[in-house]
């Protein structure tokens, strides 16, 4: 049976890239030796490494425009910690619209003041805030693009004076937008990008050298910068991987093809949800993610029988997350809207069947 998967972690990728990147782990380039054991040094492996920091930059279009690219290891979890590791030499101002925040937040504590600007903890997440100010004294501002527990996602970002940063790591590479207004992008690739395992990091280096602090050379972007990504073993299948998809998505029309399937889906599956007298939306409407529709049952009694419906018809991965209940819809570059369509054609079914 075809499998439907709306896992919101480690997620759907491609077929494609499913094919090559198998075939790699037998034989990688017709080197008679596996991806998974070739050196990092080696010029087979560095060139997977420039072309994935190359296409990262292409696609994002910040070629030529003072930005390098990263693949580093630890998640975005880490990422919380190194951003302010090197950016945060007093103040930073933070935007809190959920888990991620909130851990973002709380690593940014340790190395100096910390002004949450505004945060949607007063509703549990499922909103975003507007019409918030950012103080014009702090070393930078960060925001969390996508969240994927809560089902919100920003389609705006504020203007400000003050270096933008920005966790993308559930919505990277899935729609057009001016990236150049940011400073620093981080996303984990388990989502749009590649497997567990690897991060990108889309860095301005003139934001770099600012604080007073000595920074251990494996939390220093500099570091990393100096070495193209290689001061230490990276996580040579992940970044791979990446790379065949971040191929995938350049030859399949870029980030306007990757935003035109994603809104189809996400419109597709919000009308049933507005439709359906039986199910409900968690997030506000206009902060709707494209990426992660989360619902619930209006009537509980009834989850029994929806959970059997789309258990049987090879739906993976539809449970939400606990801290919202019912159900989560992560639907990334790579999922066909026939899958959602399945999902839709389920919650009409139960309607039929009540």
């Amino acid at each position: 049976m075809k499998k439907h998967n709306f896992s919101a972690g480690p997620c759907i990728l491609p077929q494609e890239v499913f094919q090559e990147a198998s075939q790699a782990i037998l034989d990688f380039n017709n080197s008679g030796l596996s991806i998974l054991e070739i050196s990092h040094r080696s010029a087979d492996f560095v060139s997977v490494m420039d072309e994935a920091q190359s296409l990262a930059l292409d696609l994002l279009g910040l070629k030529n425009k003072g930005y390098k690219a990263l693949f580093l290891q630890g998640g975005a979890s880490t990422q919380f910690l190194m951003v302010a590791y090197n950016l945060l030499n007093k103040k930073a101002a933070y935007l809190n619209t959920g888990t991620w925040s909130s851990k973002a937040i709380k690593e940014a504590k340790l190395f100096g003041e910390v002004v949450e600007v505004a945060s949607s903890k007063d509703k549990n997440f499922n909103y975003i805030p507007k019409s918030y100010s950012i103080p014009e004294d702090v070393d930078y501002f960060h925001c969390t693009s996508n969240n994927t527990i809560f089902g919100t996602q920003m389609k705006e970002f504020p203007p400000t004076s003050r270096p933008l940063i920005c966790d993308m790591s559930s919505d990277i590479f899935s729609r057009e937008m001016d990236f150049s207004k940011f400073d620093l992008i981080y996303a984990g690739a388990q989502k749009n990008m590649g497997p567990a395992g690897t991060t990108l990091v889309v860095i301005k280096e003139d934001i770099l050298g600012k604080v007073s602090r000595e920074i251990p050379s494996m939390m220093n972007y500099k570091t990393h910068l100096d070495k193209e990504s290689m001061f230490n073993t990276p996580a040579v299948y992940a970044v791979y991987v990446s790379m065949l998809t971040l191929r995938w998505i350049k030859s399949n029309g870029g980030l306007a093809a990757m935003e035109k399937r994603n809104q189809e889906k996400a419109d597709l599956l919000y009308a049933e949800i507005d439709r359906n007298p039986l199910f409900k939306g968690f997030a506000a409407k206009e902060d709707r993610s494209a990426m992660n529709a989360t619902f619930n049952l209006v009537d509980e009694s009834h989850k029994e029988t929806f959970d059997k419906l789309w258990k049987d018809s090879g739906v993976n991965g539809l449970n939400g997350h606990r801290s919202v209940g019912g159900y989560r819809a992560s639907m990334y570059n790579a999922l066909p809207l026939e899958s959602v369509q399945v999902v839709v054609d389920l919650m009409k079914d139960l309607e039929e069947r009540i």
